[in-house]
């Protein structure tokens, strides 16, 4: 005689599968840098000695690439000393009576708060004294900043006629 025996089969999800799944991923959001484009050269214009001469130097624009939180910076201008011939001091006209002045923003992108370091020509600072250009206050992700400043040279009664050349240099940090 045949004696039969009893099998359980279990055809349902096995005991140690999980009903869910979860994978963490990864997105990696890169930045770029802050910089800062300046032209390549400016024609300020002619005055006579014991003249005041008025000219801007061209577009000033800051690009914040860095995709950060607390997106701020401020730029910073500075200047030599204008001369030509030999740079006797009757061929200078020091930087420190060079004055400068950023204007309002000509054009501006992403939320924030700028700030110009000199609205207007009665705000003017000297370029001896390495003044706040534009600022960056307030803001994140990715913006930038454009301005037209303006140089105020004082030419003295002593200054020879000539052409004097400069370096105005923006920097932003």
């Amino acid at each position: 005689m045949l004696i039969g025996t009893a099998c359980l089969l279990n055809i349902g999800t096995p005991a140690w599968a999980d009903s869910t799944g979860e994978v963490t991923a990864t997105v990696i959001v890169t930045g770029g840098e802050l910089s800062i484009e300046v032209p390549a050269a400016a024609d300020l214009g002619d005055a006579a000695p014991g003249e005041i001469l008025n000219g801007q130097l061209g577009t000033v624009t800051v690009i914040d690439d860095r995709a950060q939180l607390a997106a701020t910076w401020v730029a910073t201008v500075t200047a030599t000393d204008f001369t030509t011939g030999d740079g006797t001091p009757e061929e200078t006209i020091p930087a420190s009576v060079i004055d400068y002045w950023s204007g309002p923003a000509t054009q501006n992108a992403g939320a924030g708060q700028l700030v110009p370091g000199q609205l207007t020509s009665a705000e003017a600072v000297p370029l001896g004294s390495d003044p706040t250009a534009f600022a960056r206050t307030s803001g994140d992700g990715l913006n930038s900043a454009s301005w037209n400043p303006t140089l105020s040279l004082e030419i003295s009664q002593a200054t020879v006629a000539g052409v004097y050349t400069g370096t105005v240099t923006h920097s932003v940090a």
